[in-house]
């Protein structure tokens, strides 16, 4: 039974070597991904395009537009008229627009108000929100600048502190989540498609006709790409520390045990597109809609999962690449133990023997005469 094993794996690997797109998914795709998503995604914004139009041009209104000027998020470009800001928001050359009025310093005084108007973009709501984020710091700024003698306290004082990202660093939060795409990638996708080219160039009917059980000719050509799975999985950890300095506070054997039952799932998966399909095209058209996609959209991996509406939170339950998400946050960045991270990696579990199951059963009755 060993020696089969090995023997349709070195098989597997021979055939890996010589295709070219086989290899450039497995060598290519996990380094252009990890530097693509680690740097390319970034939930804080700054350098935000601001039109600044002075209708008071006093030097209070200057330390306004300088404490903008200082939070280090807006980037101000003077216009001349309210309406040219306005034009400027729907060009598209700017996201923001401050409108400050000619009595802004008349009215300015430590206990009256002075209003000034912040026109903002909501086509984009993210930045939108951002920008609202921004906007309470900076008029606190302002307020320190314009009357730094006045006993502006507020009755409560509140200190923020962020745990496990102080920074709120977005590398730590997509890190993290990149070995679950990735796996994604290599699991399903390849071994769909080459289980899939057995079948469809007939070689598969060649191989079952052979001494070697069924059992061990699915578990010899998966053993290279769980292999190969490993690997990236260990890439992108290293990734993680060496190149975007993201702290792990776990426990590593728990972090490469939880993947390892992850990538045995994503496998099974695999495994039963290439037996439902026998298609190379449809396998990969199968591979990407339920593998590579919800584990970039619903996972967790780029938008939080307990935001989304009741119907898809409950859906993505059934979406292996969630609970690694989940497990591998927690252990990158809360250091959480075992029993932390025993419910994800139950619901895990189960979702590898509910599609070991199936993907066995499938499998056996179409090969059985």
């Amino acid at each position: 039974m060993r020696g089969s094993v090995w023997a349709v794996a070195v098989k597997e690997v021979f055939q890996i070597v010589r295709d070219p797109f086989t290899m450039a998914v497995a060598i290519v795709m996990p380094i252009v991904m990890v530097l693509f998503f680690g740097f390319a995604i970034e939930f804080n914004m700054d350098k935000i395009p601001l039109a600044v139009f002075d209708g008071s041009k006093t030097a209070e209104s200057r330390i306004l537009i300088d404490s903008f000027v200082s939070s280090k998020y807006f980037v101000p470009k003077a216009v001349y008229s309210p309406a040219h800001a306005i034009e400027t928001l729907d060009g598209g050359r700017s996201k923001t627009a401050l409108i400050i009025k000619p009595e802004f310093a008349r009215n300015l005084t430590p206990f009256r108000q002075s209003e000034v108007q912040i026109l903002i973009d909501g086509a984009d709501n993210s930045s939108a929100g951002s920008v609202i984020g921004y906007l309470a710091g900076v008029q606190q700024l302002s307020m320190h600048k314009l009357f730094p003698a006045a006993d502006l306290k507020n009755p409560v004082e509140i200190h923020s502190r962020f745990l496990f990202n102080p920074e709120l660093n977005s590398q730590w939060f997509v890190v993290p989540g990149l070995a679950a795409v990735i796996i994604a990638v290599l699991s399903i996708l390849l071994t769909a498609l080459t289980v899939a080219r057995e079948w469809e160039n007939g070689s598969m009917e060649l191989l079952l006709g052979t001494p070697v059980r069924p059992f061990a000719i699915i578990v010899g050509k998966l053993l290279p790409y769980a292999v190969m799975g490993i690997v990236s999985i260990i890439f992108v950890f290293m990734m993680s520390k060496l190149v975007f300095n993201v702290p792990f506070r776990g426990s590593f054997i728990l972090y490469m045990l939880s993947a390892l039952i992850f990538l045995c799932t994503y496998l099974a998966q695999g495994l039963l597109i290439s037996v439902l399909t026998r298609s190379q095209q449809l396998s990969m058209q199968f591979a990407m809609l339920s593998g590579l996609l919800p584990s970039m959209l619903l996972s967790g991996f780029i938008f939080p999962t307990e935001h989304m509406p009741p119907f898809f939170y409950y859906f993505t339950m059934i979406l292996p690449a969630r609970w690694f998400i989940e497990i591998s946050r927690q252990l990158f960045l809360q250091g959480s133990g075992f029993m932390q991270i025993l419910p994800s990696f139950g619901m895990l579990c189960l979702l590898l023997l509910v599609l070991l199951a199936i993907a066995t059963k499938k499998f056996k009755k179409d090969v059985e005469p």
